[in-house]
C-alpha cells in the first residue's frame, strides 16, 4: 500500500529494502543535497509490549481496530506511515520546488530495534549521501502541538546477564534488589501518570533535575545445567555512562559469587541534533506560532528508538507529535492498553514535515551546497 500511494505520485521506489522496508526517492526540480525522512511501520505486541495500566472504558478502535489477533498499533506507527505518505506526496504534487533530493525511508521492525540496522546495512540509504535525517512520533501533548528536544533524545539500552553458579532463588532476589538500586526512575503506573512525566520534560524546572536517568528491568532463566541467570536491560541516558554502569554490575556479581556476561554492546541513544533542532523549533515556531511548539529540555527514560542508527548517519532530530485530545479521551499514549490518537495530527504532522523538508533543502541551497558536489552521486 505505501509504494502504491508512493509510486503513483512520481517517487521512485525501491521495496524488500531490508526486509519489508520501502525507500522512496523524490528528485526535486532544482539543485541540493538530501535530506532523509523516515517514519516507522510495525505494530505492537498487545499481549506482551503493553504498559499494565488499568484500561479506561473508552474504544476508539472502530472502523480501524487490528484484524490480526495479538497485535495492534498502540505505538501510533500507523499514523507515522500515513503522515510519511502524506508529507511524500505533498511535495511531490506541490507547487513549490523542491531544491534537492527527500529519501522517504520506511521501516519495519523498529519495535525490536532491529528494523534501522536491516534497511542500513543494504547500504542504498548510504549511497545518496544524506546531510540530514528527520521522524516524528506520536506523544501525549494535545494535537495540534509538536515538541523539539534539542541536543535530547531517548536513552541506549544495554542487555547485561548475571550468571550465579550454584545459586538459588534467595540469592537472584538479593541481586535483584541491588540491581534495581542502580535506577533512577520507575515506570508509570497509569496514564495520568504518564502524561505527567512526559510534561516534565517540557517544564524547565522539572527538566533541569532530570538530565541523568536509568531505568532497569529484570527477569529471571536458568542455564542448561540449572544455574539461576539475572537479565537486566539499563535504559541509560546520556549513554556515555554505560561504562560506569557496567562496572557497578560487574563488582555486585562478583560480590555476589557470580559472574557477567554481555550479549553485545549497547545499543545507542537516539541524540538529537541541538542544532538542527534548535532551528526546526524556529522554524516551526514561525509557520505554526509559537504557542503550538514546546521545548523539550530532558530526555524521556522509558524508550529506545533505532532512528538513533539513522541520526548516526546523518544528524537530524526526530520531534513528539502530540496527539491527545482531552476532552474526547483519547490518551494519546503509546504502549498504553487504549492508546488512541486524535486523526487531526496526521493533517498537522504532514504541513509541520513538509515545511521543515523544504526548508532545511532550501537552507542548504542558501549555503551554496549543491546535488553534485556530494559523495555518493557517482554511485546511484
Amino acid at each position: 500500500m505505501v509504494a502504491e500511494q508512493l509510486r503513483a505520485a512520481g517517487l521512485e521506489v525501491t521495496t524488500g529494502v531490508g526486509g519489508h522496508g520501502v525507500l522512496a526517492v523524490l528528485d526535486g526540480s532544482a539543485d541540493g543535497p538530501t535530506v532523509v525522512y523516515r517514519a516507522d511501520m510495525d505494530a505492537v505486541d498487545a499481549e506482551r509490549a503493553v504498559l499494565p495500566f488499568p484500561r479506561s472504558d473508552r474504544v476508539f478502535d472502530e472502523g480501524f481496530a487490528s484484524r490480526v489477533p495479538g497485535v495492534a498499533h498502540l505505538c501510533g506507527h500507523d499514523l507515522h506511515t500515513a503522515i510519511g505518505v502524506g508529507v511524500a506526496r505533498a511535495l511531490a504534487q506541490g507547487s513549490e520546488p523542491v531544491r534537492g533530493r527527500l529519501a522517504f525511508v520506511f521501516q519495519p521492525a523498529e519495535e525490536p530495534l532491529q528494523g534501522a540496522r536491516a534497511m542500513l546495512e543494504t547500504g542504498l540509504v548510504q549511497r545518496l549521501a544524506p546531510r540530514e535525517s528527520y521522524a516524528l512520533h506520536c506523544a501525549p501533548f494535545p494535537a495540534g502541538t509538536i515538541a523539539v528536544s534539542p541536543g535530547y533524545g531517548l536513552p541506549g539500552l544495554d542487555h547485561i546477564r548475571i550468571v550465579l553458579p550454584g545459586g538459588d532463588d534467595a540469592a537472584v532476589a538479593a541481586i535483584a534488589s541491588e540491581v534495581a538500586a542502580l535506577g533512577t526512575v520507575e515506570y508509570p503506573q497509569s496514564v495520568g501518570d504518564y502524561h505527567a512525566r512526559f510534561r516534565a520534560v517540557v517544564e524547565p524546572e522539572i527538566a533541569a533535575s532530570i538530565q541523568e536517568s536509568v531505568c532497569v528491568d529484570q527477569w529471571t532463566e536458568h542455564t542448561s545445567d540449572a544455574q539461576p541467570v539475572a537479565n537486566i536491560l539499563l535504559r541509560v541516558w546520556p549513554q556515555e555512562r554505560f561504562p560506569e554502569l557496567r562496572a557497578r554490575v560487574e563488582r555486585l556479581a562478583a560480590a555476589a559469587g557470580g559472574h557477567v556476561e554481555f550479549p553485545g554492546d549497547p545499543f545507542p541513544a537516539m541524540v538529537n541534533s541541538a542544532e538542527l533542532s534548535t532551528a526546526a523549533g524556529r522554524y516551526l515556531s514561525a509557520a505554526l506560532g509559537q504557542e503550538s511548539v514546546l521545548w523539550a529540555r530532558a530526555s524521556w527514560p522509558f524508550n529506545c528508538e533505532d532512528f538513533a542508527l539513522f541520526l548516526n548517519e546523518a544528524p537530524g532530530a526526530m520531534f513528539y507529535l502530540g496527539v491527545a485530545d482531552a476532552e474526547s479521551g483519547m490518551n494519546g499514549a503509546p504502549h498504553a492498553p487504549d492508546f488512541a490518537a486524535d486523526e487531526r495530527a496526521i493533517g498537522h504532522g504532514v504541513r509541520a514535515m513538509a515545511g521543515l523538508l523544504t526548508d532545511r533543502l532550501a537552507a542548504w541551497s542558501t549555503a551554496g551546497i549543491g546535488l553534485r558536489s556530494r559523495p555518493g552521486d557517482a554511485a546511484r
